[in-house]
């Protein structure tokens, strides 16, 4: 294991850089993580390891208190328009990385941790900017993290920013719809499920493991393929790559964080599928893939509806997280949002490109990109 010591933290936390984190710490850390979110823990960093797509050069910044890993960040460095080329940091990301929160401890020291956090970034940066998409900037010690580097002399801007929609369980479900904003929504729903049901028996059946576990994450990979994402050559299996990520990711739980596959079947066959990864209390609704020659019926929606039911009736989790980018269909069934922005961090330090020029040079990659994405849904 390759670590190197780096420079003291403002407390008593000892801050290093390392490739390869204590496995045992790390589990430990992701179960008391004020950040709820699986992509960071060991598990889905090994899926992607054995899948292959594991990018060169990812190293962690780590914060330890005596034998306790109380803050982890998974980094690689790569070439980003917003350095005219040259190379940032970024988070460890991947087309199945929906959120980039570092992992922080929650308790009485999280404020001191995020700090120390703060200063093995400085030291990892060597004075190149972080950019940081997806970061959930309102709970989990990220805001200790924002106020620290901006303590520390960081210039921090928002590249963009969005309201993610997010389920938090209530009492039963009847509270849930008490007062609903978007009770309409509901309404059709019922309707389009009693549409469905003329067609053939509906029901909504769930795994968390075994051959059950097994055959819906291969219903999964086979509707995906056979939707629009199978004609443009993104869905998951597509790629053996993805595939093998699909079955590691969702077939095969690890320490904190497990695994959940919901499906609404007619007549037994399932018309629409989603998988998430649970840690924390929170579900992550990581994929979901539906039979596109029913989308009058809206089976992916009759499925989230259901996924919600369930929620409150087995307290499977205590929040639902979408998983989602700007503009999802969520909106109008989950209740709850979290702000999520992508951001540019400057450490102090003489920088040659200024704060404003890298956000409009990401500003621009992002519109590009969106524009692309949606020429490409369109043919």
């Amino acid at each position: 294991m390759k670590v190197a010591s780096i420079v003291r933290a403002p407390s008593d936390a000892g801050v290093a850089l390392t490739d390869a984190p204590d496995p045992v710490a790390w589990d430990v850390l992701v179960a008391a993580s004020a950040a709820a979110h699986p992509h960071f823990s060991r598990h889905v960093i090994d899926a992607h390891r054995t899948a292959g797509l594991l990018p060169a050069g990812l190293r962690y910044v780590t914060v330890r208190r005596g034998d306790r890993l109380v803050a982890l960040l998974p980094f690689v460095p790569a070439r980003d328009l917003s350095g005219l080329g040259g190379k940032i940091l970024r988070p460890f990301l991947s087309p199945f990385v929906t959120a980039t929160a570092p992992l922080i401890a929650g308790g009485a020291d999280r404020a001191a941790d995020a700090q120390a956090l703060v200063t093995g970034l400085e030291a990892a940066s060597a004075g190149r900017a972080w950019r940081w998409p997806l970061l959930a900037t309102g709970a989990g010690g990220v805001p200790e993290m924002l106020a620290a580097m901006r303590g520390h002399g960081w210039a921090v801007g928002t590249v963009a920013a969005f309201e993610r929609p997010v389920m938090d369980r209530r009492a039963d479900h009847a509270a849930f719809l008490a007062d609903h904003p978007n009770r309409a929504r509901f309404k059709d729903l019922r309707r389009r499920a009693r549409r469905l049901a003329e067609i053939g028996a509906v029901a909504h059946v769930s795994a968390t493991g075994g051959a059950d576990l097994d055959r819906l994450v291969t219903a999964f990979l086979d509707l995906e393929r056979a939707g629009w994402k199978g004609q443009a050559g993104t869905a998951m299996a597509c790629r053996p790559e993805s595939a093998a990520l699909a079955r590691v990711l969702f077939t095969a739980a690890a320490g904190p964080v497990g695994v959940r596959a919901d499906a609404l079947t007619l007549d037994g066959r399932p018309v629409a599928v989603s998988l998430a990864l649970v840690t924390g209390g929170t579900a992550t609704l990581l994929k979901t893939a539906y039979d596109e020659d029913l989308r009058s019926h809206a089976p992916g929606l009759l499925l989230e509806d259901e996924i919600v039911r369930a929620c409150h009736e087995t307290g499977f989790a205590d929040r639902l997280d979408s998983a989602t980018l700007e503009g999802s269909v969520l909106e109008g069934l989950y209740r709850d949002r979290h702000p999520v922005a992508e951001i540019i961090a400057v450490p102090p330090g003489r920088q040659v490109i200024s704060l404003e020029r890298r956000l409009r040079l990401a500003r621009f990659e992002r519109e590009a990109r969106a524009a692309a994405k949606r020429a490409l849904r369109r043919r």
